[in-house]
C-alpha cells in the first residue's frame, strides 16, 4: 500500500482554474464515494478551499493509482485530462505525508501560519472518516497530523502575529477598544480587503457589523453573508455617531470622511472614543481627522511595518515547523513499517499457540487422571516454554522491518519458519480490512 495527493493549489494554479476545479460542499462526500469506486483505491480523503483541491489517497500501486485519480479529476470536472495534468501537484509516500503535514500546519498556506485551514482538513477527514472512506492507514495518518499542527501551533509563534493588513486591522481594534462583541462596527467598501476585514471581525466576535457601499445592493448581499446590517452611503453621518469602529477600504478617489465633517461628529459624540482605520489607497480617511481628541486614526503605512516584522517572525517558525515535520515523516514510517511486520509476528504467535494446543490435548489423552490443579500448571508451563521461544524471533522480525532490504529479509524469515502461505493470508486480510469500508459505503449509495 502506498499513500499519494495529487491536486492544485494557488502556487500550481490560477483563481480562475481553481475555481473550476472546486467541490461543492454538497458534492464533496458523492465525490470521495466515487474516487472509491475507482481500481486500486482503497482510502481517500478531498480538501477543496479557496486556494487548493487535493485527493489524498492510499494506492496498491503508485502509478495506476496517479493515473486513476487523474482520470476521475479530469472527468469530474469535464477538463481534458493532458491540460490537467500540466497544473496538477503531485506527491508520494515520504513528500505526500510532509505536505499533509505542511499544509495541515499552515505553512504552506498563502497566508503564511492561517489556521482555518486546519479546522478544513479536519473537516475533510472526519466526513471521510464517517461514511467509510478511511481505514487503518488514513485514519492514523491524519490524526497525527492534526495532533502534530496543534502541538506546533502551541509551541511556536506561527500564527501569533497578524500578517495581512485586514487581520493587522482588526487587531488593532482589538488592543485598542478590548473585546469587540458589543462594538458597533462600521466597514466602507465590500472589495476584498472588505471582505478580508469582515472574515476576521466575526472570527473575532464582533456582532454589531454595518456594511456601507456605493452600490447598495452589493452591501446587502456583504451584510447577509456576515449576518450583519446594510446601510446607504447617505447614512454615514448618522452611522458615525454611533459607532465604535470604522474600518474603511473603497477605491474612492475622494475623502470620503473630510475633517470638517467628523469635526462635527466628534462633538456629538462627546469625546467618546471612535477607532479608525484606513486601508484604502488612496486613502478615504482625511488624515486630519486624528488630530481630533479620542479619535484614533491609522491608515496602510501604519500597518505595512507590522505586517513585514511579523512575517519574518512568522518564517522563523516554519523554519522549526519543517524540522519538527520530518520527525513526523519517521514517525509515521516507523508505524507503518511496525505495521508491515504484523502479520509475520500474528502467525507467529498462532502457530506457537497451536503447538502448545496440541502438546496439551495430547498430554491429557495419555494422562486422563489429572487433577484441575495439574492440568492448569501444565497449561501455565508449557505455555511460558511458548512465549520464552516466541520472544526473540519476534523481536528479529520487528528488527529486520526496519532495515533497507526488509521485505528480501522477511521473506527469508517466513521461509525458516515456514509460514509463507500463512502470512501472505493475514496480510490479505489487512488489506480487506480497509476494503470493508468501501463495500460499506457502496452499500449506503444503493
Amino acid at each position: 500500500m502506498y499513500v499519494i495527493v495529487v491536486g492544485v493549489n494557488y502556487r500550481t494554479a490560477s483563481v480562475e482554474l481553481r475555481e473550476k476545479l472546486s467541490f461543492m460542499d454538497e458534492e464533496l462526500l458523492e465525490a470521495m464515494e466515487a474516487l472509491q469506486r475507482e481500481p486500486g483505491i482503497l482510502e481517500n480523503v478531498i480538501l477543496s478551499t479557496c486556494n487548493r483541491t487535493e485527493v489524498y489517497a492510499v494506492v496498491d500501486q503508485l502509478a495506476s493509482g496517479r493515473e486513476h485519480i487523474e482520470r476521475f479529476l479530469a472527468n469530474w470536472f469535464s477538463i481534458d485530462e493532458d491540460v490537467l495534468k500540466k497544473y496538477l501537484m503531485i506527491d508520494e509516500q515520504d513528500r505526500m505525508v510532509e505536505h499533509l503535514m505542511s499544509v495541515c500546519v499552515g505553512i504552506d498556506s498563502m497566508v503564511l501560519g492561517e489556521t482555518q485551514i486546519l479546522g478544513q482538513m479536519r473537516d475533510a477527514f472526519l466526513l471521510a472518516q464517517k461514511n467509510g472512506m478511511t481505514g487503518m492507514i488514513f485514519n492514523r495518518l491524519f490524526k497525527q497530523a492534526i495532533t502534530f499542527s496543534k502541538r506546533a501551533h502551541a509551541k511556536t509563534d506561527i500564527a501569533e502575529n497578524a500578517v495581512s493588513i485586514s487581520y493587522a486591522a482588526v487587531e488593532l481594534a482589538k488592543q485598542v477598544l478590548g473585546n469587540l462583541k458589543n462594538r458597533q462596527i462600521i466597514v466602507l467598501g465590500t472589495g476584498e480587503m472588505g471582505e478580508l476585514a469582515l472574515k476576521n471581525l466575526q472570527g473575532s466576535g464582533a456582532e454589531k457589523m454595518i456594511m456601507m457601499n456605493r452600490t447598495f445592493s452589493t452591501a446587502e448581499e456583504m451584510a447577509e453573508r456576515f449576518n450583519g446590517i446594510a446601510k446607504p452611503m447617505s447614512e454615514l453621518q448618522s452611522a458615525l455617531v454611533e459607532a465604535d469602529i470604522v474600518i474603511s477600504s473603497t477605491s474612492s478617489t475622494e475623502y470620503l470622511i473630510d475633517f470638517d465633517l467628523m469635526k462635527n461628529i466628534a462633538r456629538i459624540r462627546k469625546e467618546s472614543p471612535l477607532v479608525m482605520i484606513d486601508i484604502a489607497v488612496p486613502r478615504d480617511l482625511d488624515p486630519r481627522i486624528g488630530q481630533l481628541k479620542n479619535v484614533f486614526l491609522y491608515d496602510i503605512d501604519d500597518f505595512q511595518g507590522m505586517v513585514d516584522a511579523n512575517l519574518a517572525e512568522r518564517k522563523k517558525a516554519a523554519e522549526k515547523i519543517h524540522v519538527m515535520i520530518q520527525g513526523q515523516v519517521i514517525e509515521f514510517n516507523e508505524w507503518l513499517t511496525t505495521l508491515e511486520v504484523v502479520p509475520v509476528i500474528t502467525v507467529l504467535r498462532e502457530k506457537g499457540l497451536e503447538i502448545q494446543k496440541t502438546t496439551m490435548t495430547s498430554i491429557l489423552n495419555k494422562m486422563p487422571d489429572l487433577t484441575e490443579r495439574e492440568k492448569k500448571i501444565l497449561n501455565k508451563h508449557t505455555m511460558s516454554i511458548v512465549n520464552q521461544l516466541m520472544k526473540e524471533p519476534i523481536r528479529e522480525a520487528k528488527a529486520l522491518s526496519m532495515e533497507s532490504n526488509s521485505a528480501e529479509k522477511l521473506a527469508l524469515f517466513q521461509s525458516v519458519f515456514g509460514i509463507e502461505e500463512e502470512v501472505q493470508y493475514q496480510e490479505a486480510c489487512l488489506t480487506k480490512s480497509t476494503e470493508k469500508t468501501i463495500e460499506a459505503s457502496t452499500v449506503n449509495m444503493r
